[in-house]
């Protein structure tokens, strides 16, 4: 099978397997400000906010970074990285890093490559607010 062919079934496969994120993100902003905080997804089906979440969110970051934080936060899992994952974005990378208790203020980042093993702890914080996408790279 030629290489193109077998990049094109992979690329297929990939985005089949990522169904499951936003076809927009919110701010958090938005989603504050909504009854019932929800984004519309890939497969056209919705996901839900939990309120709680979103109040624990505001209180990590300043009041004029609510407008900026897209959620949900998404955690790259990439062919590139074995045991490794990537999150970008200025506001998104200072909440992970306040979750694992690793942000400096004297460091401002819009990308950040953490060890996997640190998945379950975000996910256990923010498991409505943060959601895993497979990248080929």
């Amino acid at each position: 099978m030629p290489r193109v062919e077998i990049e094109n079934i992979i690329n297929k496969e990939i985005n089949r397997i990522n169904l499951h994120l936003p076809k927009a993100r919110k701010t958090l902003s938005q989603l504050l400000s909504e009854e019932e905080p929800k984004i519309q997804l890939r497969d056209g089906s919705y996901h839900y906010f939990k309120k709680n979440e979103l109040k624990l969110l505001s209180t990590l970051i300043e009041e004029w970074e609510i407008m900026s934080l897209r959620l949900p936060i998404v955690l790259e899992i990439t062919s590139v990285w074995h045991g490794y994952f990537r999150v970008r974005g200025k506001t998104e990378v200072k909440v992970i890093e306040k979750i694992l208790n690793q942000y400096d203020i004297l460091e401002e980042k819009t990308e950040v490559v953490l060890p996997r093993y640190l998945l379950p702890k975000i996910r256990k914080t923010l498991p409505t607010t943060t959601t895993y996408a497979f990248i080929m790279e």
